[in-house]
């Protein structure tokens, strides 16, 4: 199997997990988008040296991953590669803030060693929750949730369709790449001569796709704005959920719960 049909294979896979019918993915869409947000600049806003506190931010993704159904090891194998990018954002910050914070096993930490270690954590810990909304939540219902958060319908528009023509657009290049690998027996990839005119072809065929998807669009009725379904009303569990959760999220960003455990541990 090609990479192209893993990726595609991965999508698909991603969309059942979302359409599932698990406890998590029949809560409110927006409740779910909204505490992601939340959890996100809590995240964010945290103290660039305060390890210990960000620490504490783990454990409400922690506790939708085990409650939710959600295999840590799948996200984290689906998520391999964005990972060390995300975690190589302040990897020079030691170089540059060189100022002694104290010291850990003997060894002295340095202001930007503890700054390098914080951003790992934010950028880990904004993907893992970015992760756990997708696959617990379809496209349509978070399109159907920035909608009810009035952002303009051109803009929702735009996420949806390209978040579904992303199939269609790796099927074509999967295609263009087993007609070349045809015409080159042997030849290992595709070599860079050919690069810029496969690129060519691949948006000609893109650009043609997407208008025979828009007039099938037109054909049923597509005036500008997209319908996902029927309205999903709030209930009382999802009333619970948002306040358990933006509850847990508050308690971990304000109150320092790991330095005070361990305080306790000390005494």
């Amino acid at each position: 199997m090609s990479k192209i049909n893993q990726a595609v294979r991965e999508i698909r896979t991603m969309d059942s997990m979302a359409a599932g019918d698990g406890w998590l993915n029949r809560i409110h869409p927006l409740v779910k988008l909204v505490l992601t947000i939340f959890y996100i600049a809590a995240v964010v806003s945290s103290d660039g040296y305060d390890v210990p506190g960000l620490l504490g931010m783990a454990v409400y993704p922690l506790l939708l991953f085990e409650l939710g159904e959600v295999p840590f090891g799948d996200a984290i194998r689906r998520l391999r590669f964005v990972l060390p990018l995300v975690c190589a954002v302040g990897i020079f910050n030691p170089f540059f803030d060189r100022r002694a914070a104290g010291d850990f096993a003997g060894i002295a930490v340095t202001g930007g060693m503890l700054s390098m270690f914080t951003l790992m954590l934010k950028g880990i810990f904004t993907v893992l929750m970015s992760y756990l909304l997708i696959a617990t939540t379809t496209i349509e219902k978070i399109c159907y949730s920035l909608r009810l958060l009035h952002l303009p319908k051109l803009f929702v528009t735009q996420v949806l369709l390209s978040y579904r023509y992303i199939t269609v657009l790796l099927a074509e290049a999967d295609r263009m790449t087993q007609a070349y690998a045809l015409r080159a027996p042997g030849q290992r990839g595709i070599h860079c001569r050919v690069w810029g005119s496969l690129a060519g072809q691949l948006l000609l065929r893109a650009v043609d796709r997407a208008g025979e998807l828009y007039e099938s669009m037109c054909l049923r009725g597509y005036q500008g704005e997209f319908y996902y379904g029927s309205a999903q009303k709030l209930r009382a569990a999802d009333a619970v959920f948002f306040a358990a959760g933006a509850g847990v999220i508050s308690v971990f960003r304000i109150v320092p719960v790991f330095v005070l455990v361990g305080e306790l541990f000390v005494r």
